[in-house]
């Protein structure tokens, strides 16, 4: 039974639970009400897990605001967590999440290295599309992983909007595609050869020139390390939090668990 307080000094009335009303305490917990209302499930999980988990989805937005029709991963959002999971002794592995078509070159660098300078072991797997600038961050990791039925579009750089005509404009982009193609061979078994011979290839791609390659290719030319899912990046995650680093390549660490 119970009683709600009067404003005004008015007497206390009692309050009589409407049966099958959702609402009362009788029927269903308020946690719960909420757990079913913000995320569709009746049960949440519980405890404090040791893996910090980053989904980067959607198109990478960098320096200029995408139109909000727009499904976008801001590197403003993400590098913070990085730096928070970095120094949160609690935690003990990162595990990254990729379906992007790519977006901003020079935000989806930054957070390619964040992720390979921290210094606690971390996996990412590619589940629809890890496509462009979503190639290095996908290889950033000390393990990755791809989804057979995944997708990898390597092109060369491009750029939109107001273009100057000027050989200084050819020169910064050329740079910029230095930067990724290193960053690509540096943190995966691609040769650099393969790499851009995958880059440039010519037929591949309707009305442009790159390569789609798939998840079973990714690990045949040494992009990615294996064909899997969450299962698999649990379970190399938690090997290496446990100090087991026989599984994960050898050019992907540097000094135990820093690549």
């Amino acid at each position: 039974m119970n009683y709600m307080n009067g404003s005004n000094g008015a007497k206390n009335e009692e309050v009589i639970p409407q049966e099958g009303n959702p609402n009362t305490n009788e029927n269903m917990p308020p946690t719960t009400m909420g757990a079913l209302k913000e995320l569709g499930q009746t049960a949440v999980p519980t405890g404090e897990p040791d893996i910090f988990c980053i989904t980067i989805i959607g198109q990478i937005e960098g320096h200029i605001v995408m139109p909000p029709q727009n499904k976008t991963t801001k590197y403003e959002h993400i590098i913070p967590q990085l730096v928070a999971a970095e120094q949160n002794k609690n935690i003990k592995g990162l595990l990254i999440i990729l379906n992007t078509v790519g977006g901003d070159v020079e935000a989806g660098l930054a957070i390619a290295e964040m992720i390979s300078s921290l210094s606690k072991p971390t996996v990412t797997v590619v589940i629809g599309g890890g496509h462009s600038i979503g190639v290095p961050i996908a290889v950033s990791s000390t393990y990755s992983i791809i989804a057979e039925s995944a997708t990898m579009t390597i092109h060369p750089i491009r750029m939109n909007g107001l273009v100057i005509g000027v050989p200084q404009t050819f020169e910064y982009m050329e740079k910029m595609q230095e930067r990724v193609v290193k960053f690509v061979t540096s943190h995966s078994r691609i040769s650099e050869e393969q790499f851009r011979d995958l880059m440039f290839k010519t037929g591949e791609l309707n009305r442009d020139i790159g390569t789609a390659v798939g998840g079973l290719d990714a690990v045949k030319y040494g992009l990615m390390d294996e064909v899997g899912g969450i299962g698999a990046a649990l379970t190399h995650l938690n090997r290496m939090i446990g100090g087991d680093f026989s599984a994960a390549p050898t050019a992907a660490i540097s000094g135990g668990l820093t690549q």
